[in-house]
């Protein structure tokens, strides 16, 4: 027999939570926690090319969703190889984001290679580093990539201060680049 499952509002709940109706099972929606890394390499950045939507053939950090017993560090890095083909060194954390229109926390690291080299994992077209001043600015997937290299640019000099969080401007996560993206 298949389950019922509607809206309800719980006493003392201040939101609907999908309730099965005929056992009383709440589902709780969560946001999707995101990790990923800022990769320095050389003075510059790696980024790679998406291969999948959303936003395929923009240019990206290494990032994806957070997997079952992982850490954030390591979800961070496990993205780093699948997408980069990279092995790198977590210095910190960088940032976290609120995506709200999308139900997403990001946590952002900081990072440089452990060991050299890298390649286009099965995510990516192309992995590339660039130089700060050759960053494709207008060719970049998300707002999130743009707040996180402005945020590594501000910090690669020192030690990493508190995490960055978002733009004042976009404090709760709702612009996106237009288009459904991000």
């Amino acid at each position: 027999m298949a389950q019922r499952f509607e809206h309800v509002r719980h006493p003392g709940d201040e939101r609907d939570r999908l309730t099965c109706l005929d056992c009383g099972f709440i589902a709780y929606e969560n946001p999707k926690v995101v990790v990923g890394a800022v990769v320095e390499l050389d003075g510059g950045l790696l980024l790679c090319r998406r291969a999948i939507e959303p936003r395929a053939n923009f240019w990206t950090i290494p990032a994806g969703y957070m997997e079952l017993g992982e850490t954030a560090a390591e979800g961070a890095a496990r993205e780093a190889w699948e997408e980069a083909q990279v092995r790198i060194a977590i210095d910190g954390v960088l940032a976290v984001y609120s995506i709200a229109r999308i139900g997403q926390v990001q946590i952002i690291f900081r990072a440089r290679l452990a060991e050299p080299g890298f390649a286009a994992g099965p995510e990516s077209l192309e992995v590339r580093r660039f130089a700060w001043e050759d960053v494709p600015w207008d060719e970049l997937a998300f707002p999130s990539v743009h707040w996180a290299l402005r945020a590594w640019h501000r910090t690669r000099l020192g030690p990493l201060p508190a995490a960055e969080q978002n733009p004042e401007e976009d404090a709760r996560g709702m612009r996106g680049l237009g288009g459904g993206a991000e």
